[in-house]
């Protein structure tokens, strides 16, 4: 069994950063891709970013390509994600999922394990 636990939402400004922590306990994480994924209100949890197991491998959504940088430290057990010039449609509850193949997946439905997420909210 693998716990992900996300940390570091908050509420912050347009045009502002915040870096997110997932932090895995159960199992070392070097041999799982991982993805990070939000859901806003009333809309369906989607990709956001995801990292092979090596972290050699990115991919992101289109939506925050060049605002977001999803990285990992395989020694501390945890993937991080770095959010800057955030914008209000970036509000979402965000959570890091843990997915058992090598290679990073979009749909949901490939990872095996998930956090409880952390909220973002950003004003206007």
């Amino acid at each position: 069994q693998v716990q992900l636990v996300e940390s570091g939402g908050g509420l912050v400004q347009a045009g502002g950063s915040l870096r997110l922590s997932c932090a895995a306990s159960g199992r070392t994480l070097s041999s799982y891709a991982m993805g990070w994924f939000r859901q806003a209100p009333g809309k369906e949890r989607a990709f956001v970013a995801g990292i092979s197991g090596s972290g050699a491998s990115t991919y992101y959504a289109d939506s925050v390509k060049g605002r977001l940088t999803i990285s990992r430290d395989n020694a501390k057990n945890t993937v991080y994600l770095q959010m800057n010039s955030l914008k209000p449609e970036d509000t979402a509850v965000y959570y890091c999922a843990a997915s058992t193949t090598a290679a990073i997946m979009i749909p949901t439905s490939f990872y095996n394990y998930w956090g409880r997420g952390t909220q973002v909210t950003v004003s206007s």
